[in-house]
């Protein structure tokens, strides 16, 4: 049997597992890695410029390809800056492997030099982690590490690697296939409760499905559409949620919740059913809780039982993969008769969400200004909706998902559990990792892209033509909103005005930067941006004061909205 150290078993593991681009930063406990990697001719190794960097471009590789993102980062420190980035994979449910140094077996626990006890310290906020102290059991810990983070719910799965173990040798023998005693997720939904959430289904006049990000990470999207389409069911989603039903479809009724479209808000606030389907009842969806969706029955279908009433009563509890029990529901619903019957009942409930649609638009008032949803408008427009979009955090990222039209799933990219600013350039490049040839742009604040600007180098020295769309209002927008609404305009610490020269600041790194000022410009400048093969920073002056609505204000119910 062939013997191998520690380095060598976790590159041969990363060969195995196929994993293609890892992201990382080196340090001290992780050189004997670093020098393995010298020599991994299949793997590329994206240098961040830090280490949250590496976590957020993992998510974004994993959200945007389906497959597990990977990151290496060195102890102490190196370990403690990916918190950030593991608590936003494990909200939001993305599979993601960190590898982290640790300082040795027998210095663990020292207080030695760049010593954390980062899984003590990430164990709230990763579905589970390792801290390898055999090398006879790296190999298969790293198996596990892999099989975890992408069965079940989705989430982070860290593994921490004392530098003895990655210098040590054993006889190298990797698993074919893993069993995690206790660890059995559940894929089948049970038959006896889908037969009955047919019925309630059939049952119902004014049904709504509501549809998370669970639709996109079982690949359940094409189940979801046929589904919807056969009994002419309307289809909202979740802020992780968008692509996993086309926003072009008659049926879509675009996002709910705090800042959804008025008729999501008032269809679900008036349903007499609600399928949610891969989505958690998340408090910025449900606003009030007592009084989210009243007159509704309730399905809920989640591959995680310990999502099912947790934030609200359920009526049909399913527990299961959303693409396996949405195939089961279509096979039951063959068997049926008196479908077009239901399709009829439902034209009266169809027609009123369309009175809402036209009652109440998303819209905004044009002027001399540049503003915000125009930009994104364009940016749809230019893409033809065939980009990948990141998000920062705030303003910015609501406007993305109210006014471009997401129709494919995994090219919407945003932090959505945590809301973590700086979260979408970093993520951005992750994608275009994953999709070289693909347009990539991250549609970002002048707040939240200075809190990883740092990656510009990344994507310039790997050649990662990413296009960041800066809404540059020179606030923290939705603090001033929130402000402006709620605290008597007191805009206490929240004006930024003392930004940088971004178009400096892109040359410095060696990008293209650009800048919009007035509305004439933004065509022009989206243009140039997208026709050039390198990062481009386009800066759009916008209007100061722009807010985002609909807004449903805190603890208020989803009906109760703040318009235009």
């Amino acid at each position: 049997m062939m013997k191998k150290n520690g380095a060598q078993i976790l590159v041969e593991g990363l060969k195995r597992e196929g994993v293609k681009v890892i992201f990382g930063f080196p340090g001290g406990a992780v050189l004997n890695i670093y020098d393995e990697l010298f020599d991994a001719t299949f793997l590329r190794h994206i240098l961040v410029r830090h280490e949250q960097g590496a976590v957020h471009a993992a998510d974004g590789y994993a959200r945007a390809s389906g497959k597990p993102g990977v990151c290496l980062v060195t102890s102490g420190p190196g370990a403690t800056n990916t918190v950030t980035g593991v608590a936003t994979a494990y909200m939001d449910s993305i599979p993601i492997v960190v590898f982290t140094g640790q300082v040795p077996t027998a210095l663990v626990g020292n207080d030695a030099f760049q010593e954390a006890d980062i899984v003590g310290i990430t164990r709230p906020c990763t579905k589970y982690n390792f801290l390898v102290k055999d090398i006879k059991d790296l190999a298969r810990t790293i198996k596990e590490a892999f099989y975890i983070a992408t069965t079940g719910r989705p989430g982070p799965v860290l593994i921490d690697l004392p530098k003895d173990i990655t210098s040590n040798t054993t006889d190298f023998s990797y698993p074919n296939k893993v069993a995690i005693r206790g660890y059995n997720p559940v894929y089948e939904g049970h038959p006896g409760q889908i037969k009955k959430a047919l019925q309630l289904i059939l049952d119902s006049t004014r049904p709504v499905i509501y549809s998370g990000g669970g639709i996109i990470s079982s690949s359940a999207f094409r189940e979801l559409k046929a589904l919807a389409e056969k009994l002419n069911i309307p289809v909202t989603t979740t802020l992780m949620g968008l692509g996993g039903f086309p926003s072009n479809h008659r049926l879509s009724l675009g996002m709910l919740g705090m800042h959804g479209t008025y008729w999501a808000n008032m269809a679900v606030t008036e349903c007499d059913l609600l399928i949610a389907i891969g989505a958690r009842f998340d408090d910025r969806v449900t606003g009030k809780v007592d009084e989210f969706a009243p007159r509704a029955r309730t399905i809920h279908i989640d591959i995680d039982p310990t999502s099912i009433s947790k934030n609200v009563r359920v009526d049909i509890p399913i527990v299961g993969d959303a693409k396996s029990i949405l195939k089961g529901l279509i096979t039951y619903l063959g068997k049926q008769k008196g479908l077009e019957k239901i399709k009829v009942s439902n034209k009266k409930w169809l027609s009123q969400i369309e009175k809402w649609k036209r009652t109440h638009p998303l819209n905004y008032k044009k002027g001399k200004e540049i503003k915000p949803q125009y930009v994104v408008e364009k940016l749809y427009e230019l893409t033809k909706g065939e980009a990948i979009i990141s998000t920062e955090v705030g303003q910015n990222q609501m406007w993305a998902s109210q006014f471009y039209r997401f129709d494919k799933p995994r090219t919407f990219l945003s932090s959505g559990g945590l809301g973590t600013m700086g979260y979408g350039f970093p993520a951005a490049i992750g994608a275009q990792a994953a999709f070289p040839k693909k347009t990539v742009i991250d549609i970002a604040g002048d707040g939240s892209i200075q809190m990883n600007i740092q990656e510009l180098t990344t994507a310039v020295q790997h050649n990662l033509p990413v296009k960041i769309a800066i809404l540059n209002n020179r606030y923290l927008g939705m603090v001033r909103q929130w402000q402006e609404l709620f605290y008597r305009k007191r805009y206490s610490h929240s004006n930024i005005e003392m930004a940088p020269d971004f178009v400096k600041l892109a040359e410095a790194y060696g990008a293209l930067g650009l800048r919009a000022e007035r509305p004439e410009e933004v065509v022009p400048i989206i243009r140039e941006a997208l026709r050039s093969n390198k990062p481009v920073l386009m800066d759009f002056i916008v209007s100061r004061e722009e807010g985002v609505y609909p807004m449903v204000p805190a603890g208020a119910p989803i009906d109760k909205m703040l318009l235009v």
